[in-house]
């Protein structure tokens, strides 16, 4: 049943952050306007060098599938462009027996094991199945506690793939396909335009879908559908936004188009919203492209980054009532605090791809994106706790490891900045700026570690600066709610 409800050289490592113990006692940090392009996250000096013990939960550790030893201020980030990476050889873990599928099975199950083989878009390593990782000098140990079906840690700047385990494998995706059609059709609406829903606008939408609550006879503008679509993963904000864009076989025609273009090759799409369907899968690659395509945009950044927001109010018209994003790891909730540097991007829940989940974050000028997909541990916010851990393990390893892959640009692109482009398919070289905004910089959220308070929202400058979000602060979430 259907849910609906651097190869370069070793550096000096940067201090942890975020689920650190000492990191999350309310600590309040400035910003100071000159140091990083999200907020100014400072180093915990005190803090003692992490071991694998650093990342235990209380409960008690399962083995990781891969080796053991393993928005108030901003200022402009630009996007390097890198030089196409060579297959790069390294130490993996053993390849497990292998399924003779590469995707879910008919019925949008996952199989039991990943394919021998897979695609090597972005290097060799990365098509096989396992964990990828190629410690150098004083690198740490990947966390133990690991159980995900698949995860990718890169760096957002330079596209570097820091570690993955089975990055290619095509699994559901739930909601975090919602940031390909963010970055799909975003672009093509202007944020003030209205829209009157009308009756066909929300048919099709899968049962218990997740809504923000829109209703046929009322007009909305696109900036709230978005804030809808991005804080409460609204199905119905997505099928109206849809319908504006020629219907749902439209959209889900330029999705398909967009992932093509971007290389996400693993990426088949049936629905808009990533409710479960069969054949829709996608990969933790993927997912990790578009959510570093969509961070060029402007729009996007707002989006995805902003805790909690007015939004009307269906059942009071002319009124409006609050939302908070569903995105724990950026608002804090059930006992798990908002990850310091937290920016985003997007999580999903379905019966068929269990929980997901896309983030960005950034400590002393360290951007880095994880993407986790369906964590085999069943329990509370466990796929945001691995996605902290890693996201722990890539700030330390930075500079202490290299790289097993890279995230390629959009095919046919150049290597010039800022012209939305990349390099040829399958090369090294990093994404430059997408349309709708983005100019080729993004910055970020910065949030608090501590109980109190986030201080939220990114600056963006791009040869000119773009206007501030508006301050944003935490109060308990809900819960995800998440279907789709």
């Amino acid at each position: 049943m259907r849910s609906g409800s651097d190869a370069g050289p070793i550096g000096s490592s940067t201090g942890p952050i975020g689920s650190s113990t000492e990191a999350r006692r309310g600590v309040a940090f400035l910003f100071d306007g000159h140091g990083g392009t999200f907020t100014s996250v400072p180093t915990i000096t005190s803090h003692r060098p992490r071991s694998s013990a650093r990342y235990s939960a209380t409960r008690p550790r399962r083995t990781s599938r891969g080796p053991a030893t393993l928005l108030a201020a901003g200022a402009s980030l630009l996007l390097p462009l890198a030089t196409a990476a060579p297959a790069l050889a390294a130490t993996a873990s053993p390849t497990p027996t292998a399924s003779a599928s590469a995707a879910a099975d008919g019925k949008g199950r996952t199989p039991k094991q990943p394919p021998a083989r897979m695609s090597t878009v972005g290097g060799e390593l990365l098509g096989k199945p396992g964990t990828q990782v190629r410690p150098g000098p004083g690198a740490p140990a990947l966390p133990e506690e690991l159980s995900g079906d698949s995860w990718l840690v890169a760096d957002a700047e330079s596209g570097d793939v820091l570690a993955a385990h089975n990055a290619h494998w095509k699994l559901p995706p739930a909601s975090t396909l919602k940031m390909l059609f963010a970055d799909t059709v975003l672009p093509k609406f202007p944020k003030t335009q209205q829209h009157k829903v009308k009756p066909t606008d929300l048919l099709g939408m899968g049962e218990g879908s997740s809504q923000v609550g829109m209703k046929e006879g009322l007009s909305y503008s696109v900036h709230d559908m978005w804030m809808g679509v991005f804080l409460r993963s609204g199905n119905d904000a997505v099928h109206v936004l849809s319908a504006m864009n020629g219907g749902v076989a439209q959209t889900v025609k330029d999705m398909q188009a967009h992932a093509e273009d971007l290389q996400a090759l693993d990426t088949h799409v049936v629905t808009p919203d990533g409710y479960d369907a069969e054949g829709q899968v996608s990969s933790a690659y993927d997912l990790t492209l578009f959510a570093r395509s969509g961070l060029q945009k402007a729009d996007f950044r707002e989006y995805c980054s902003t805790a909690r927001t007015q939004f009307p109010d269906e059942e009071r018209p002319g009124r409006t009532k609050e939302i908070a994003n569903t995105n724990r790891l950026l608002t804090g909730a059930q006992g798990l605090p908002p990850y310091k540097g937290m920016a985003g991007v997007k999580n999903g829940s379905t019966t068929n791809a269990g929980n997901t989940f896309t983030g960005v974050a950034q400590h002393d000028g360290k951007k880095l994106l994880v993407t986790v997909m369906n964590p085999d541990i069943k329990e509370p916010n466990e796929v945001y706790k691995e996605t902290q851990r890693l996201l722990d393990w890539g700030f330390e390893a930075a500079g202490h490891v290299k790289p097993v892959g890279v995230l390629v640009p959009p095919e046919g692109g150049t290597d010039k900045p800022g012209d939305g482009r990349g390099g040829a398919r399958g090369s090294g070289s990093t994404q430059a700026a997408a349309a709708s905004g983005g100019d080729g910089m993004w910055t970020a959220v910065g949030l608090t570690g501590g109980a109190l308070a986030v201080l939220a929202v990114a600056g963006y400058v791009v040869h000119r600066r773009h206007p501030l979000p508006e301050l944003v602060r935490r109060k308990d979430s809900k819960g995800s709610g998440d279907r789709g």
